[in-house]
């Protein structure tokens, strides 16, 4: 305790110095927790978007993931149905579970039949209130601004197209679509004019072609039925949505569950390629996984399924946090470098100028354990203060931070998140770089101790 009482001693008696070294520390600890509770909600915010879209798991026909998208027929589960009754009543899983919904991926090509123009499109067959219910899903309190699916309410036959599949359709107009180059008008053919009769005929033919609803414009899809056939139906778009990628912008529509069932599989028994399953918390995907896996062993083994992670069908999400971990451990190296060569300068300075003091300890006593003791208490009450100043000054700022109203879109997405950064709450991010610092603090006073620990108590005397 008489340690502790000297080091403070010691710090007061040169404030300036010391509440520069202070500063130095509070900065570096600020920055890496602010930070950190910044990619934390990124991460989380990302989690969240994607649980949404996906689920927690989706349940497919074996190697559908790898191989699927170039023949999703193929890849159908015929007895879906029973597959979800299944779950929902599973004493093990029906507790956990938010939402279990059929999906059904497709590929054709959408054409503007109208317009002479086609464009390929990769589709998905959803039911629309379980997506929407599964949009509300939110663990960790990222108050997303997903808003209802526009498909909320619509005929059957409508479906929601990527802007850029718009653009190249020519459904600008009907659709808003902003930066659309108006589409050059169609060259009349020349020549003698054609009998009464055929002209009339002509306009007949053009006046039956449909026309653009107050809602959206007609386009047609063909299509790949069960047998390799083609088949065509007629759509009613009803919106053009930004995708946030241009790949996917390009490609995307979504469509009732019913029409693209129809689409593939015709007078036939409907099937889906895939099985979604949102959790009420990500923390239950491992139990959830263990009672699927079993389920899939024993009651559906001889229907050829697996289970599909979300981690999995988002690559960019484990890509993310392997990024964002990368730049924290940068960050906190190189603030852990800059706290080492400040609080080190500083006990040298102060072995500098405590010298005769040193050889006046060691003269009545005082060993060499003491004299290096002294010094490190002192760094380590650096590394305490500093923490404890820094964890307060990260959790007022945090807290300014997430009430400003400021908001984000994650990569991929349409719609924004609030901007937060998690300070409060994460205890082991406070509690790591805590450690991290007084550790930093302690072993960089360490080298100065050591050597104030083995000077010569006569020349430390005579130092002038």
């Amino acid at each position: 305790m008489k340690t502790f009482s000297l080091a403070l001693r010691n710090l007061l008696r040169n404030r300036r110095r010391s509440l520069t070294t202070l500063l130095a520390m509070i900065v570096g600890l600020v920055a890496i927790l602010l930070f950190g509770g910044y990619s934390r909600n990124v991460i989380l915010a990302m989690q969240t978007g994607y649980v949404q879209l996906h689920g927690h798991f989706q349940i497919q026909r074996k190697d559908y993931f790898l191989y699927g998208s170039g023949n999703p027929a193929a890849y159908g589960l015929p007895d879906y149905q029973r597959l979800i009754d299944t779950i929902k009543r599973d004493p093990v899983l029906s507790p956990m579970l938010t939402m279990v919904t059929p999906k059904l991926q497709l590929s054709g090509i959408g054409g503007n039949f109208s317009a002479g123009v086609s464009k390929t499109v990769l589709a998905s067959g959803i039911v629309v209130d379980d997506q929407n219910k599964m949009r509300a899903w939110d663990d960790y309190g990222s108050m997303s601004f997903a808003r209802p699916l526009a498909l909320t309410g619509t005929a059957p036959d409508a479906v929601v197209v990527g802007t850029g599949v718009a653009r190249i359709l020519q459904l600008c107009g009907p659709l808003k679509v902003p930066d659309c180059r108006q589409p050059e008008p169609r060259r009349e053919a020349t020549g003698p004019s054609a009998p009464d009769d055929i002209a009339a005929l002509s306009a007949m033919e053009k006046a039956s072609e449909p026309q653009a609803g107050a809602q959206g414009t007609t386009i047609e899809m063909l299509a790949a039925n069960l047998h390799g056939a083609p088949n065509v139906a007629r759509l009613n778009v009803v919106k053009a949505e930004n995708q946030g990628l241009k790949e996917a912008d390009d490609v995307f529509m979504i469509m009732h569950l019913s029409q693209a069932q129809r689409l593939i599989y015709g007078s036939e028994a409907p099937q889906v390629t895939a099985i979604q399953l949102q959790l009420q918390h990500t923390s239950q995907m491992p139990a959830a996984k263990a009672r699927l896996d079993e389920l899939l062993a024993t009651t559906f083994k001889d229907s050829s399924l697996e289970v599909q992670a979300f981690q999995t069908l988002a690559p960019i999400y484990g890509q993310t946090i392997q990024f964002f971990n990368s730049v924290f451990g940068f960050i906190a190296t190189l603030i852990g470098v800059i706290v080492l060569f400040t609080v080190g300068n500083t006990m040298s300075m102060a072995v500098v100028e405590r010298t005769v003091e040193i050889g006046t300890l060691r003269a009545i006593g005082q060993r060499r354990g003491g004299i290096r003791r002294l010094f490190m208490c002192e760094g380590m009450m650096l590394g305490v203060i500093g923490s404890i100043l820094g964890v307060a000054i990260a959790v007022l700022l945090s807290t300014l931070i997430n009430h400003s109203g400021l908001t984000w879109t994650p990569p991929g997405y349409v719609y924004a998140y609030p901007v937060k950064t998690r300070v409060w709450g994460e205890n082991g991010l406070m509690l790591g770089s805590v450690i991290g610092l007084i550790v930093v603090a302690i072993v960089s006073a360490w080298w100065p101790a050591n050597r104030a620990s083995k000077m010569v108590i006569v020349d430390a005397l005579r130092h002038v």
